[in-house]
């Protein structure tokens, strides 16, 4: 059965998805496409892992200096790739769980675990509840006090990725008179010299409107907050707004006035973020937009899979699931014992594929055979995803995207199980006729 399983593989399998694609979960034409708005951090500005352990030391250490944790926590470093997004933490007494959906939790869960590994290893009884508070506060001064700000412009080379393509792709819109605009919770002057640095000294004039420190998601769903001008040296004005100017600078507001102002509607809109909550799910869901989501762990996930060896280890666990569903009903001793072997092989390849992705959490989209937490809201929550903005430089400017079908369990797909056992029929249906 394994050497059939190999011989069904044909030369070349690996390497089929590409890692700058875009994937579709609804059909999207991007002719019908007329605005285009994104997000700014991990959107537009993707950032090495150097500014996540500069989050995790900082947090550590006002945990040390200011919360009075213990000093010995001090030798603790910034692990990339321990944890994932998608994780969830039991943060009060009940059912409510913190969902790590962000892309700056990565530090905050490393930390998170960091703290309960010493508390634990040290014999530390400890209040899980205050714990994460204490936890959460650290991360939120390091963001909130401009800490990690001031790093990021003082070295824009050692932080920013793909400034280049970035540019690419906002010219390339504007070449083919797309409207765009920009809603970020970040701050003026932080946003205006990472795209000074991206695109140019005139990036502002790509953009037919620029909105910052948004607060979303709260800039969706409440409309209390009015839109405040800013000068061309970050200034407040506190003149009304009657209108949303090209090229001005614009603070907080929200979403309805944004709608009332603009008469930006529907999916003729594009917005693109990182956030499955705080970015699309209100846009999707409420206002008819058309999603993007920006995945970076995306490009390693699918370098991955294109492997021989996860390939190989799917496809014959495949096969052996068929083995093990459609063999147990020989029930003597000698086939049970057979039976359990192909269990535990089956129990050490579905590890080892798990593994191929992160040795702790495995694949941010997959548990084993289920779709992640973080998968499912993806599919609920954008229309396209991919790795970065720069993959639609890939795309003609009128392409459509096409989901592909994916079988249903009750649907007959030709999953390797069955091909292996020649589309076997389900032991014991013939004799269980009588039950209907």
């Amino acid at each position: 059965m394994k050497k059939l399983v190999y011989d069904l593989l044909p030369p070349g399998v690996c390497n089929l998805l590409n890692p700058a694609a875009i994937y579709a979960n609804n059909e999207i034409s991007l002719g019908d496409v007329e605005i285009y708005g994104f997000d700014y951090d991990y959107t537009l500005a993707q950032y090495s892992n150097l500014l996540h352990s500069m989050i995790f030391n900082t947090a550590r250490d006002i945990l040390i200096e200011q919360f009075k944790y213990p000093e010995g926590l001090a030798k603790y470093d910034y692990i990339p790739g321990f944890a994932i997004r998608g994780l969830h933490y039991d943060v009060q007494k009940g059912p409510s769980l913190k969902q790590f959906m962000d892309i700056f939790s990565l530090p905050e869960m490393t930390l998170l675990s960091s703290v309960i590994d010493y508390f634990i290893t040290h014999g530390i009884e400890f209040d899980q509840v205050h714990l994460y508070k204490d936890i959460s506060d650290a991360i939120r001064d390091v963001h909130v006090k401009g800490v990690m700000y001031k790093w990021i412009e003082k070295d824009m080379e050692q932080y920013i990725l793909h400034g280049d393509e970035i540019y690419a792709v906002l010219n390339r819109l504007v070449n083919h008179k797309k409207k765009l605009f920009l809603i970020t919770n970040s701050p003026f002057s932080f946003v205006d010299k990472g795209m000074k640095h991206m695109v140019g000294k005139n990036w502002r004039d790509l953009f037919d409107m620029v909105i910052v420190q948004a607060d979303k998601p709260n800039f969706f769903t409440d409309r209390r907050k009015p839109f405040r001008k800013l000068d061309d040296n970050g200034s407040l004005q506190w003149d009304k707004i009657n209108q949303l100017e090209k090229g001005k600078i614009y603070k907080e507001g929200n979403l309805f006035d944004f709608l009332r102002l603009t008469g930006w509607r529907g999916s003729k809109v594009l917005y693109f973020g990182d956030h499955l909550y705080s970015d699309l799910a209100d846009l999707m869901l409420r206002h008819g937009w058309r999603t993007g989501a920006i995945v970076p762990e995306l490009e390693t996930e699918i370098r991955i899979i294109n492997t021989e060896q996860y390939m190989h280890s799917l496809t014959w666990q495949q096969a052996l699931t068929g083995l093990l569903e459609r063999m147990q009903m020989y029930q003597d001793a000698e086939s049970k014992q057979v039976l359990l072997e192909w269990m535990k092989e089956r129990q050490e390849i579905r590890s080892l594929t798990k593994n191929l992705f992160n040795p702790q959490f495995g694949s941010i989209f997959r548990t084993f055979h289920n779709p992640t937490y973080f998968s499912r809201r993806l599919v609920r929550f954008s229309d396209i995803y991919m790795a970065s903005i720069s993959c639609l430089l890939n795309y003609d400017v009128n392409f459509t995207f096409y989901p592909r079908r994916t079988p249903l369990q009750h649907e007959a797909p030709l999953w390797m199980d069955q091909l292996c056992t020649g589309c076997m029929k389900t032991p014991f249906l013939e004799e269980m006729v009588h039950i209907r």
